[in-house]
């Protein structure tokens, strides 16, 4: 208990000298906040445009739709501001300079994500919070003490299951350094898929997003126990709520992955 504390309050004076440092500069920080809220505007409005000419997406409503925006917007930019700083790994390894994040008393994994933490990615979740908000007051779904707990469990879950996916695709970097573009595609282009009901995908698709990459866990599966819809593939209704169980095993496979990345590591030139 006494380590876990130590080192929980280790990473939050790196935090801390961060926004200090963020907030020297308020100007620029104001604008890179207002910057990255527009970007996720930008995002929506694409979707309402859509929305706007469609009456139904996949037999999903346009505020049903909104809804898995919203959450898995929300969800995306809450680890974005915490995780994503470990995509930075590559730069390192090509540097040499993730040796300094092995001698330091504090895993590297936490090290990365402090020392390139960024106060000003929060304006990614601006946008995706206000739908969510305006959505939620709107849907015409029976608001049982189950349902209202499922939303913030959710949302909980799904920040998760997004930093599992951004540590286990950036571990890459440790064979092969240029792993950018890899890593792109299942953080920023899983956030634009779960944007949608994964209806709309091919059937092989669709059991690649539910079995083997967890993305559909993160806002469908949710969403269809909310809005009464049968699951995929003749799923148990359970499975809407198992969540918070598919988060604990992403965790542990990124950081099987990760800590084999790091081991296997030699450093630059060896």
């Amino acid at each position: 208990m006494g380590d876990v504390t130590a080192t929980a309050g280790t990473y939050g004076r790196l935090v801390g000298g961060r926004i200090r440092a963020d907030w020297q500069y308020r100007t620029s920080f104001v604008l890179f906040l207002v910057g990255q809220s527009l970007v996720a505007g930008f995002e929506f409005a694409s979707l309402a445009v859509l929305l706007a000419n469609v009456d139904a997406l996949a037999g999903w409503s346009a505020l049903e739709v909104a809804f898995l925006y919203g959450v898995s917007g929300l969800a995306f930019g809450v680890a974005d501001l915490f995780i994503s700083q470990v995509e930075t790994a590559a730069v390192h390894i090509k540097a040499g300079t993730f040796d300094h994040f092995l001698v330091r008393p504090l895993g590297p994994l936490l090290q990365l994500s402090a020392a390139e933490f960024a106060p000003r990615r929060l304006g990614r979740s601006v946008q995706p919070a206000i739908v969510l908000a305006v959505v939620l007051g709107r849907l015409d779904v029976d608001w049982t003490a189950a349902h209202v707990t499922l939303v913030p469990l959710t949302i909980a879950s799904a920040v998760v299951i997004y930093g599992a996916i951004w540590v286990a695709t950036s571990s890459i970097a440790f064979w092969t350094v240029e792993t950018q573009e890899i890593a792109n595609s299942f953080t920023y282009g899983g956030n634009e898929l779960t944007s949608y009901p994964i209806d709309v995908l091919g059937r092989w698709l669709r059991r690649a997003v539910t079995f083997v990459v967890p993305l559909a866990s993160i806002a469908y599966l949710p969403a269809c126990e909310l809005f009464a819809k049968p699951l995929p593939f003749g799923l148990p209704r359970a499975a809407a709520w198992a969540g918070p169980i598919v988060a604990v095993v992403a965790v542990a496979a990124a950081g099987t992955i990760w800590r084999t990345a790091v081991r296997h590591y030699r450093s630059t030139g060896s």
